[in-house]
């Protein structure tokens, strides 16, 4: 399993990498076990497919974007970010009986993984595929398949992480209370690739101590594997792995020479680089261009995508303001092709490999544009979001898009696609500095050169607010809990707990108190179903500074009326 890390791949080890999602644990690659190129298929997405082409574009789209592997799954991406799927796994459960005194039984998994902020839903609150409904026994957003070869003779089952996995972030009840229900397009705020990449390093490097003990514990947890398998982890996995382990013991000692930052935050623009060759991967690097994951409403307005608008499109104006009634500067499929090249970094493909998956991303796009978030499952007070209607059309449409009128879901109508420089709104530079034009011209000499146009912008792109009453924390670097604390920048905390967090209906945000220490921590009573890690806003690349001034105007009672009616949207 790799990580649906918006950021990792490998033009066969020349590596390039996109800035999106965080990364993977190398560690674990399996390093060239096969001659030649062999690809598996994500198990579920065939007979999805099969359904969904006489439906609608959009359907189809979303159920790619749930199951399939778009190209993640072969020996290719196996030297870059896929893993062995049993192997891995098992070290994980070897880690966690340890710790745990718990049984070695693959029902722990899902256990396991929910630490890191994976989800195994009951269902998807959105799901437009067939009925019924698919039911998972693993995370969402865990693509697994089989790839096999005659000679030498291999059989290996893959993992790697799709997009769901980032991009399918759970519901909350009336009380504020998370939900085993998920929604496609959400933001998994609560997703810590940090802690998993880690993690399956140090459980890894653990049961490597006793390879045959390792392996004989594969069979106990899945013992449906094929005397095929058992042999391709003796003589082509364990070899190698054993070598990568005694190369990162020499050096690093972690699978990654950067961070990949907190719960719902990714690093992007540093695995790009690492992969690109633009920063060593022999020794620590001072990369920490953290973004948010982000809701996928109005994407598909947007004339540029990342926080920063660091892709455009080759010939055409990067910040444009886009109507849903009139003809698109940037057409879904030109969308299509950037989204396509990100699947470079976020599975594992090459340039080249990506380019044949443009169709598939093209109804990905299709559903990205039908994307409706989830209805705020608290009380809306009407006559205050009527107030903050007013607020919102004077004071944030002219960065964030225009809404209609609508009383229940204002629709998004126009987007400015403004880009805000840094000396205007003063948020945390670190990202927008780490997309420099070294980089962009690493990305032109690849396979997408002419089909994408990357470029340091010296600024963020304002996003649009669609969903954002579920999307906490805040600023695109994650570094503030609530609107609240948005709106009233001299309280905002410089440290809070983020991932399994329950909501604020009234501060909308991260539901906390001031605890020890100065850090905002949950209330006593909430059990978070991940486990938390504390964000310290004093650390590189993830200042709570910045957007102040748009509030220095705005009464209590203005911002109070705001809040409600950002609630809507």
């Amino acid at each position: 399993m790799s990580v649906c890390r918006k950021n990792m791949n490998m033009q066969t080890r020349r590596g390039w990498t996109r800035a999106g999602l965080a990364t993977t644990v190398l560690i674990l690659s399996a390093c060239s076990i096969v001659t030649g190129y062999v690809r598996g298929r994500s198990s579920e997405i065939a007979a999805l497919e099969s359904f969904a082409v006489p439906h609608s574009p959009a359907a189809l789209g979303q159920i790619r974007f749930v199951f399939d592997d778009m190209g993640g799954l072969s020996t290719r991406t196996l030297d870059t970010v896929a893993l062995p799927w049993k192997l891995a796994s098992t070290a994980l459960l070897l880690d966690h009986t340890a710790r745990t005194g718990a049984s070695l039984d693959r029902s722990q998994l899902p256990t396991v993984l929910q630490r890191f902020g994976f989800v195994v839903p009951e269902r998807i609150g959105n799901w437009a595929g067939p009925a019924p409904a698919p039911k998972f026994d693993r995370p969402i957003g865990i693509l697994t398949g089989d790839i096999a070869s005659v000679f030498p003779r291999i059989r290996l089952e893959v993992a790697n992480l799709g997009c769901a996995a980032c991009h399918g972030g759970v519901t909350y009840d009336r009380e504020g209370l998370p939900r085993r229900e998920v929604w496609i397009g959400l933001p998994n705020t609560s997703l810590n690739l940090e802690a998993y990449t880690q993690a399956v390093y140090r459980s890894v490097k653990s049961a490597m101590d006793h390879p045959d003990r390792l392996l004989a514990a594969v069979q106990a947890v899945y013992s449906e594997t094929s005397p095929e398998e058992m042999e391709t982890f003796r003589a082509f996995v364990l070899p190698r792995l054993a070598e990568r382990l005694a190369k990162l013991a020499r050096g690093l000692d972690r699978p990654l020479p950067f961070d990949n930052g907190a719960p719902g935050l990714t690093n992007g623009v540093a695995s790009l680089k690492f992969h690109l060759g633009v920063i060593p991967g022999d020794r620590p690097a001072e990369e920490f261009g953290f973004v948010s994951i982000p809701d996928i409403g109005g994407t598909t307005l947007r004339t540029s995508l990342l926080a920063d608008g660091f892709y455009g499109v080759p010939g055409k104006s990067r910040f444009q303001a886009v109507s849903v009634d009139n003809a698109r500067p940037v057409s879904k499929d030109e969308l299509a092709q950037i989204v396509a090249f990100f699947t470079v970094p976020a599975f594992g493909t090459s340039p080249e490999e990506a380019e044949g998956i443009v169709p598939r991303v093209r109804d990905i796009v299709e559903f990205i544009d039908s994307y409706v978030p989830p209805p705020f499952p608290g009380a809306v007070h009407r006559r205050r979001a009527d107030r903050g209607r007013g607020v919102y059309a004077a004071h944030c449409s002219g960065c964030h898009g225009t809404y209609s009128d609508d009383p229940d879901r204002p629709r998004l109508l126009d987007f400015p696609n403004r880009l805000v420089p840094q000396a205007e709104m003063g948020t945390d530079p670190t990202r927008w500095q780490s997309a420099d034009q070294t980089l962009a011209a690493a990305i032109n000499r690849s396979a997408f050169g002419n089909r994408i146009a990357p470029r340091q912008t010296r600024g963020y792109v304002a996003p649009a607010l669609t969903g954002i009453w579920a999307t906490a924390p805040y600023l695109h670097n994650g570094s503030v809990p609530t609107l609240w604390h948005l709106m009233h920048p001299k309280r905002r905390p410089a440290a809070f707990l983020v991932g399994g967090h329950r909501l604020d209906f009234a501060r909308v945000g991260i539901a906390g108190s001031p605890g020890p220490g100065g850090v905002m921590v949950y209330p006593e009573s909430y059990r978070p179903w991940a486990e938390p890690t504390v964000y310290e806003t004093r650390a590189p690349g993830r200042s709570n500074s910045g957007h102040e001034w748009p509030f220095d105007r705005l009464s209590d009672a203005d911002k109070d009326a705001l809040r409600e009616f950002l609630k809507l949207l």
